[in-house]
């Protein structure tokens, strides 16, 4: 089954800003498009604002003149559905109420032909639930484009219970033909993309429920430490507090509020108080004129330390080894030992795995990094009962590297680490439960989020069985149930110990 034929009609239902994403990139790619909105006068408005965004693309010379006028003449406002009874694709952006998509698509039914393909853009609904009403549901599939569509590469085509693996093929090669980057995903909630998602949101909410930090250092830490290209607060404020925080409450409720799932309170409040982000002027920031945006809790400059000792193997964050070492700083080496660093007072350096400083004594805790050469920030934490030679050593240490230095609270596994040990864990369970190939679930997440790694890459170079340990001890502090390690990271813990191979 191959892509629609480039002559073949295509139309757009609902022409708000997803609807006319998705006409732009269709008409682009060559197809004559019809848009139809509901409301009386909606669909010209539309055509309007998609040939002034041509417009604007001949001014970048991303198109010609001619391709611009070619595609202006494929683009047609529809005055009803009728109008879309040759089309081969009717693509729906209408209203995220599940009324609302099925009787849109039963009225389609009526008018379009048998071998037409029916899609919809639901980014929280079940595709097999839209598709339940239809007659013929076998050609209805999810196609799920990301925000603004015309320049997100990528889309998650969703097979419903009852699609047909034709149509999702077809939908998929239609995809990549109109220069795309498609990942076949089952309908499950949240797809891949807004289900594997959720635990950068949820930990960071975690942490600042927990005190433990505040927003702008938080973000920080992501950012600056974990490879992330915003901050979940700063990039909730972007996406709307109200939007981010239904999604994940339509995913919960849609995993029968699954534990792993459960939304912020303080998210909700900040709903609940108007403070949506950008849109309104505030959020967990403060966007008004004059406002001053806060900065991360930066620690003082302290001395650097003359020598270390590393004990045993520091795993993920071996590198630091040679990192202290090109720092002029002497490094003592014991190949016995728990994968610590110790301090010239006595004190213990380590990096985060699950456990509070509060258990160990003299001991700071370090996060994890996405690359510790080229991170620029480390986020510290220790208790009340480390002793401020033991903190200034660590945080001197680490400013010798060349690294910002945030100390946070004592909570279990930090910010980046606890972040990015769900995420993995969260795609592990995808694949195996069928929901994409663990080749798609890395591509949808570094294209639909920016993710500097995909997930399973992730879990690969930090190894399934340090994530698997790692929440097993948030497990035990935190014991929700949100933090518990699924059955597919325990198989892929054990199996890397045996020396067999994790999903690629």
């Amino acid at each position: 089954m191959t892509a629609l034929d480039l002559s073949s009609p295509v139309a757009v239902v609902g022409t708000g800003t997803m609807g006319q994403g998705i006409a732009q990139v269709a008409l682009v790619a060559g197809h004559p498009v019809r848009l139809y909105d509901a409301v009386p006068g909606r669909a010209r408005a539309a055509a309007d604002a998609i040939g002034a965004r041509l417009d604007r693309l001949v001014e970048k010379e991303r198109l010609t003149g001619a391709e611009r006028d070619a595609a202006r003449d494929r683009l047609r406002p529809a005055e009803a559905l009728a109008d879309l009874a040759d089309c081969a694709l009717v693509a729906e952006a209408v209203l995220e109420r599940l009324d609302v998509k099925q009787e849109l698509f039963r009225a389609l039914e009526d008018v379009v032909g048998d071998d037409c393909l029916l899609a919809t853009n639901t980014s929280s609904l079940s595709v097999t639930a839209i598709g339940g009403a239809l007659r013929a549901p076998g050609r209805f599939v999810g196609l799920h484009f990301f925000n603004p569509a015309p320049l997100l590469p990528l889309v998650e085509v969703v097979s419903g219970f009852a699609t047909d693996a034709a149509a999702a093929t077809r939908a998929y090669e239609t995809a990549r033909a109109w220069g795309k980057t498609p990942v076949a995903c089952a309908d499950t909630p949240g797809f891949v993309v807004n289900r594997v998602a959720r635990p950068f949101y949820a930990e960071a909410l975690a942490v600042h429920e927990l005190r433990a930090a505040d927003p702008a250092t938080i973000d920080a830490v992501l950012r600056e430490s974990g490879g992330f290209r915003m901050g979940a607060f700063e990039l909730t404020d972007l996406i709307g507090q109200d939007v981010n925080e239904s999604v994940t409450h339509s995913v919960w409720e849609s995993f029968f509020q699954d534990a792993r799932f459960t939304p912020s309170l303080a998210q909700r409040r900040l709903v609940e108080s108007g403070r949506l982000g950008r849109k309104s002027g505030q959020g967990w920031y403060d966007y008004r004129d004059g406002a001053e945006r806060p900065e991360p809790h930066t620690a003082e400059p302290a001395d650097r330390p003359a020598h270390v000792v590393v004990e045993g193997d520091l795993g993920p964050a071996a590198e630091l080894v040679t990192l202290i070492r090109e720092a002029g700083i002497e490094v003592r080496a014991e190949p016995e030992g728990s994968g610590s660093l110790v301090l010239p007072g006595g004190g213990r350096l380590h990096l985060t795995d699950g456990q509070t400083s509060v258990e160990l004594g003299d001991t700071v805790h370090f996060d994890l990094a996405l690359d510790y050469r080229r991170a620029t920030r480390i986020a510290l934490a220790s208790s009340e009962h480390v002793s401020p030679r033991t903190l200034a050593e660590a945080t001197g240490l680490f400013q010798a590297l060349g690294k910002k230095v945030s100390v946070v609270g004592d909570v279990p596994g930090m910010i980046v680490a606890r972040t990015v040990a769900r995420i993995v864990d969260l795609a592990y369970d995808a694949v195996a439960r069928g929901v994409a190939s663990a080749q798609d679930v890395d591509t949808a997440m570094r294209l639909g989020v920016n993710y500097p790694l995909g997930p399973l890459e992730w879990g690969r170079r930090l190894g399934p069985r340090w994530v698997y340990e790692l929440l097993g001890e948030l497990h035990l502090r935190e014991p929700s149930g949100r933090h518990a390690p699924s059955l597919a990271l325990h198989r892929h813990a054990h199996a890397s110990d045996a020396g067999e191979g994790t999903p690629s």
